[in-house]
Order: C-alpha cells, then structure tokens, then sequence
C-alpha cells in the first residue's frame, strides 16, 4: 500500500508505506525539515555519541521522555528509519495514518495490551528494523529518571539486539505536557554506548537477568540524562 487514498493499519501495511518510493520521499522532505529547520533555528539541537546511531544492525534506541518532541527531534541525530508504536487513533484519518506510517510509525489497534505491543516490536526488529521504545513507559517530570519498565530488556532478550540509551534535554521546557505549541529554545541529546543482554551460560535469558539490565539501564539513562542537563544548560 503506498497511497494516502489507501487504508494503512497492520504492521505488514505499516512497512510497505514506509518501503515505498513515496514514503521514503516523504520522510526524506520531513527529516531535512525537522533536521535543517525546526532543528535548527527553532529548537536548536546538539547531539553528542551520534556515531553509536551509525550502524546497519538492528538496534533499540532507548531515550528519556519528558515531551512529544523527544521523537521528532531525537531522529534528526541520524538519517536512517526507526520505527515506533502508537495508538491505532493516531492514524486516521486514512491519508494521515499513511504519513504517519511513511514516518515510521506502527499503528497498535485499541484493546491491544503490552504483550500485542511487544510482539508488534519483536516483529519488527527480527526483520531487520530499528525502533525507538521509551524505558519510562509514559512521559515523566524533572530531572530524574523514572522506573524503567521490563519491555525494553525483554526484547533486547528476545532478539540479540543492542540497546542505546539516549538523554535528551530542553525538550520539557519546549513543549510540556499539556502544551500544543512548541517554544524556541535549544535541546541536547546524549547517546550513550550501546548496551547488549546476553546469558553468559547460553540459553535463554532469565527474568532475573532481565531485571539486572533493566537496573542497569536506568543508571545507563540517569549519566546521559545529567550529562544532557549539564551541556544543555552550560
């Protein structure tokens, strides 16, 4: 499906409007936009470890949440597509749901749970595609990092893909929570060294080594985050 007249809901849709000629024009047109742009003479962006993004490897890119800015100015670090979910209400109407999709987005139908979400996401890496899933879960407040839920270590265990932990800063400020226009001011976004889940014996990964990563991935955010803070605000 490659047409905004078309209906895009599903994964397997999903992928095709990405793939196609004119999704990948229309992300190209949205990404130097947001790059050259918005990016640069509205919300400034500075990013730091960028060559961590840099790889054909399928990867989990895990940044901190403090606005709906965080995954619009977070891409602009690296041309390449990362997927990420959303609910199935934020692809419609159809040619919306086709942008949506041309951007990267994977509809998730109403009454889906995280275990549908999470297969969504499993589906995607094992194909050989990068997504963005957010640790906190929701968007959070201030300076400190928020409990780090299960989902992130679940598929980093699931498929062998590395985890890159991101902190980004000044997006809060931008456009908080309530908020329906962005103000101008200038965000910093860490990427941190990528991070890899394994059992050392073999065999599957255990819940409680599961649990370990996900404890250690909140510290991973917590540096990157102080490290977005403190450049940000220098």
């Amino acid at each position: 499906m490659t047409s905004p007249n078309k209906k895009g809901t599903g994964l397997e849709d999903a992928l095709a409007i990405a793939s196609s000629k004119n999704g990948k024009r229309f992300r190209k047109f949205v990404w130097y936009f947001l790059t050259y742009v918005f990016g640069r003479f509205y919300c400034k962006v500075n990013g730091v470890g960028k060559e961590y993004l840099d790889t054909t490897n399928p990867v989990i890119v895990a940044p901190t949440h403090r606005s709906n800015l965080d995954a619009p100015l977070l891409v602009t670090l690296n041309p390449r597509m990362f997927h990420f979910l959303g609910k199935e209400s934020l692809f419609s109407p159809r040619a919306f749901g086709w942008f949506m999709s041309a951007l990267g987005g994977i509809p998730i139908s109403r009454g889906a749970g995280d275990r549908e979400a999470l297969k969504a996401a499993q589906t995607l890496i094992e194909e050989g595609e990068s997504i963005v899933v957010f640790p906190e879960g929701t968007r959070q407040k201030g300076s400190k990092v928020g409990q780090v839920f299960d989902g992130t270590a679940f598929l980093a265990a699931r498929t062998g893909a590395r985890v890159i932990p991101v902190g980004i800063a000044g997006t809060e400020d931008a456009l908080p929570s309530g908020s329906k226009f962005p103000k101008r001011t200038q965000v910093c976004c860490v990427v941190g060294e990528p991070m890899e889940l394994s059992n050392p014996e073999g065999g599957r990964v255990s819940a409680p080594q599961r649990k370990n990563f996900s404890d250690d991935l909140a510290v991973r955010l917590q540096e990157v985050f102080d490290e977005a803070l403190a450049r940000n605000n220098s």
